[in-house]
């Protein structure tokens, strides 16, 4: 079943795409989902509806404020993408930002969600802000999707500190607002290619996240994780976060 549904899958975007795959039949599949644009049609999101369905994605369930892994496999409510102004989505196949994990992992109706929101906003996503769509094959519920400033120069601006500062707020409100979010995965914003040096980045993350939860005693989001893949940045946060107890 599942190779015969791959195998559909293949044969469409063979039909109505130029480049040409290597690799393992999934692993092409993968390449075509990531490069085609939205929206797609409709038979073949229910054709991805099944295999993804085949497929079992392992999921985690964590209790640490500070966890190292694939966000991709958490339990949670929410987890927080690190978008582009597009909200689309990272369109290389296999490169290896957060972008790109998150919409691989969540099925091609993820950016045909995006693609959704976009076209009725009708410009480019403003950076500190954010949206919330559907998780879909990902084990958390929702994703929130929002875009950090870009830092050109190794030392973010007064401005570009507000603005990751607003990332981490808008994230909050919007999961606050939505109402059935209680836990939420934060990534690391704005750092990687974004350019926001993850010493001074992790410390506004950390500031904002603790004080808007302190400002919200009532609200239904109680606990936050931080989600890093690197040993350094882990490292980043286990100081900040021990800095932070220390001074509260």
């Amino acid at each position: 079943m599942e190779n015969s549904v791959l195998d559909k899958l293949l044969d469409h975007f063979r039909d109505h795409s130029q480049v040409a795959l290597s690799g393992s039949k999934r692993d092409q599949l993968k390449a075509h989902l990531t490069s085609a644009p939205p929206p797609l049609p409709e038979s073949i999101l229910l054709l991805t509806d099944e295999l993804f369905l085949q497929e079992q994605r392992p999921s985690v369930a964590v209790d640490e404020i500070l966890w190292k892994g694939d966000i991709t496999t958490l339990q949670v409510d929410a987890i927080v993408n690190a978008a582009n102004d597009q909200l689309l989505g990272c369109f290389l196949p296999f490169h290896k930002c957060i972008d790109n994990a998150i919409h691989s992992a969540a099925g091609p109706r993820l950016r045909e969600a995006c693609y959704k929101l976009m076209r009725k906003q009708g410009h480019p996503e403003p950076t500190g802000r954010a949206q919330i769509t559907p998780g879909y094959f990902l084990p958390a519920k929702y994703v929130l999707h929002t875009v950090g400033p870009i830092v050109s120069h190794k030392q973010p601006t007064p401005l570009q500190e507000d603005q990751l500062a607003s990332c981490y707020t808008s994230c909050l409100e919007l999961a606050a607002a939505n109402g059935d979010i209680e836990n939420i995965a934060f990534c690391c914003i704005s750092t990687g290619v974004f350019g926001y040096p993850p010493e001074l980045a992790v410390k506004v993350a950390v500031r904002t996240v603790f004080n808007w939860l302190a400002a919200h005693p009532d609200s239904r989001v109680k606990k936050v994780i931080f989600n890093v893949f690197s040993d350094a940045d882990y490292q980043i946060y286990q100081k900040e976060l021990a800095v932070w107890k220390l001074g509260n």
